[in-house]
């Protein structure tokens, strides 16, 4: 499996939609913590017989970030862990219970910086669909499952703009029923929607 980007030139700001101004990126940039603290987040593409499916959680609303938000199951790299793929196993399995033996990390998307001073790393993986969910009610208030296709298609997502720290931004969305999905999350799913899309062309 390749290494892994982490060249910030080469990084996604959360969930912007492109193309980003130059002035707009060092605006965002000079407010962002001089060091950025690693993280690594697992998209799980789960192999269901009928149609592969993204695993996903919900948020428990208690967290002191990101509460109640959508999100891939993940955190911090710790200084145990021997790379970005173990970590994010690692916190897949204390989160939701998935067992590291069912999951085969494949490769990396680009980095996304989020404002909150992480560098998230998404890691991406297969998933065998026989496994037991054991979910830590801390972390996670629920977990569910979005079908790829919709995932790899653009139209399903849609822009909002956003005032975020005095700033008017435009940043992806993705409705998927009753849930929205925004943030880091929907900018990670867009840009496998288009990275699938590349690779296809």
């Amino acid at each position: 499996m390749p290494a892994p980007d982490h060249r910030l030139d080469h990084s996604y700001l959360g969930a912007l939609t492109g193309p980003v101004s130059d002035e707009l990126q060092r605006e965002l940039r000079a407010r962002l913590p001089q060091t950025l603290r690693a993280a690594a987040v697992l998209l799980p593409i789960v192999l269901r017989p009928q149609a592969p499916s993204l695993l996903l959680t919900l948020r428990s609303t208690g967290l002191r970030n990101h509460a109640g938000q959508i999100s891939f199951p993940g955190g911090r790299v710790e200084a145990d862990d021997p790379d970005l793929a173990a970590a994010a196993l690692r916190e897949t399995h204390e989160e939701i219970g998935i067992e590291a033996a069912a999951i085969e990390p494949i490769g990396f998307l680009p980095d996304h910086i989020v404002q909150s001073g992480y560098r998230v790393t998404p890691v991406v993986a297969l998933v065998q669909p026989h496994f037991t969910l054991r979910t830590d009610s801390n972390e996670v208030a629920e977990v569910f499952e979005l079908p790829l296709a919709f995932a790899l298609a653009r139209a399903s997502y849609r822009t909002r703009r956003r005032n975020l720290h005095g700033l008017e931004l435009e940043l992806w969305e993705l409705p998927f029923g009753e849930r929205r999905i925004w943030g880091a999350t929907a900018g990670i799913l867009m840009n496998l929607c288009e990275s699938v899309a590349g690779s296809a062309a």
